[in-house]
């Protein structure tokens, strides 16, 4: 079998018949004017190998001129779109923040729904200075923005103030400005304990957990022996519960270390100082959509991570798809009016799981190096593989993306040729989506494209026409494949480093 790329755009050679057991080779011999290398590309098995020529890089002025956005980035990103939801559509580590730093600055709320401390988004301000945020919303730089934390978010309060009291080291202020839901369900030490302890268990089968203990506090929350922010008010029950919890724990785990005495003590404190940021969040994210303000959602972790439509057991423990929306923030899904996806032009993974397009060796290496391939929370290095477009258009129809902003575009700057996964095939014959079987999921065989590529630089350039064709060509074929325009297309980590297509 064969595969040739529709239509007549990218005039890009014919693709090989797919196998899981072959490989290329793609010699990079500078990748962002840093990086020197003549070597092999291992895909998935390693197999066989082929030479590419080596890559002389254009003069990066040779496309991109200006240096500076001359329309402020807040004007060229604006949305119309009174509620707009930002979505992960693959593995996590997509850049979500950016653009929900970028786009807050016209909303009036910003929100997180899911997730935990796990999330870590970086942002960067006009001046280039750079934050990293867990559980703040990425909203907190715009002055005029209430950033909420909704019921669906667990919470380990310690982090969050070590976070408010990093933002306020830079000058960012907070009071007033931060809403957390009193249904939030906490999350203690204990839990991270258990995490530990659990993934000690899995032994050669470990899930990959950042072990900051999301998974155990979402178990207490479903199994109903949970503590919420809203129990911080009654002293003497809270200490009654988080005894009960500890008490669980020591049961069920060989080795639990908890000192649930000084835990209850210290929440004495605690609770003093996150009470004035507590309130009903669910009463205030309605009454602002029917006074008629702007609402912004952020999510946190990906579709691809769902832990009903992501790579299961090898996913988080909540649900970052749009259904994990209107469940953690109490705002009904007909009030959506953008469903925005973030894609970054190739693909990462952190953790364990399967990963079709993951690529290997000294060019993955070097991938990581130009992309800072590291988690922000725990700088842990990410797998990195070729865009998935069969990932990719799952993750559009489970949410139902109204537009794409494609991120990191500028780390494919030195390929000469840009492998897009197309399909998924078992015994010849095309997969309809992703298989819920994890086996038959490590088994497919991927088709592949091969797009050329730019060979230039294009982290200075702020406007479409600025893009080389052949940028452009890529990001045609992804919208023609997956059915969702590429609205946003990041070409560097600032925030006025993204370019907007008409």
């Amino acid at each position: 079998m064969s595969s040739q790329i529709l239509g007549s755009v990218h005039q890009a050679p014919a693709v090989q018949t797919p196998t899981k057991r072959s490989a290329d080779a793609l010699r990079i011999n500078s990748i962002l004017g840093k990086f020197r290398l003549s070597a092999q590309l291992q895909t998935r098995s390693q197999r066989s190998i082929r030479h590419c020529q080596q890559v002389t890089r254009p003069n990066r002025s040779a496309v991109c001129q200006s240096t500076k956005s001359a329309t402020p980035v807040v004007e060229k990103v604006d949305l119309d779109a009174r509620v707009a939801v930002v979505l992960g559509t693959q593995w996590g580590d997509e850049g979500k923040g950016k653009l929900v730093d970028i786009l807050a600055q016209k909303y009036e709320i910003v929100a997180r729904a899911q997730g935990g401390a796990n999330a870590g988004h970086t942002i960067y301000d006009d001046k280039g200075t750079k934050y990293a945020l867990h559980l703040v919303p990425s909203g907190i730089l715009n002055k005029g923005a209430m950033c909420v934390v909704g019921n669906g978010v667990v919470i380990h309060l310690p982090t969050l103030f070590e976070e408010i009291e990093t933002l306020a080291g830079q000058g960012v202020e907070i009071e007033g400005r931060l809403l957390i839901s009193d249904r939030a369900h906490l999350l203690f030490d204990l839990h991270k304990e258990i995490d530990g302890l659990r993934e000690d268990e899995l032994a050669g089968k470990k899930i990959g957990t950042t072990k900051r203990g999301i998974g155990p506090a979402y178990a207490s929350k479903a199994i109903r022996n949970g503590l919420r922010v809203v129990d911080l008010k009654d002293k003497e029950a809270f200490a009654d519960k988080l005894r009960k919890l500890a008490m669980d724990g020591s049961k069920r785990f060989e080795g639990f270390q908890y000192d649930v005495e000084a835990d209850i003590e210290s929440f004495v404190e605690i609770a003093k100082r996150v009470l004035p940021y507590v309130g009903d969040t669910v009463s205030m994210i309605n009454d602002s959509y029917d006074s008629g303000k702007r609402i912004l959602v952020e999510g946190a972790n990906a579709t691809m991570l769902d832990l009903d439509f992501g790579t299961y057991p090898y996913v988080t423990s909540s649900n970052p798809s749009i259904g994990g929306v209107a469940v953690g923030l109490g705002l009904a899904p007909n009030k959506f009016e953008a469903i925005i996806g973030v894609a970054k032009a190739y693909t990462t993974r952190v953790g364990s799981g399967p990963y079709p397009t993951e690529i290997f060796g000294k060019e993955a290496e070097t991938m990581r190096e130009v992309g800072h391939e590291y988690g922000v929370t725990t700088g842990r290095p990410r797998r990195v593989g070729w865009l998935d477009i069969p990932a990719l258009r799952y993750a559009t129809r489970i949410n139902g993306l109204t537009h794409i902003n494609l991120t990191k575009l500028d780390c494919l700057d030195a390929l000469e040729t840009i492998k897009l996964g197309t399909e998924y095939h078992i015994d010849g014959k095309p997969l309809p989506s992703i298989p819920a079987d994890l086996s038959t999921l490590e088994a497919v065989d991927v088709v592949y494209e091969d797009i050329p590529g730019w060979q230039t630089d294009i982290s200075k350039c702020r406007s479409w026409d600025e893009l080389p064709a052949n940028a452009k060509s890529y990001i045609a074929r992804i919208e023609e494949l997956v059915g969702v325009k590429c609205k946003w297309i990041g070409v560097g980590p600032g925030r006025d480093a993204i370019v907007v297509q008409p």
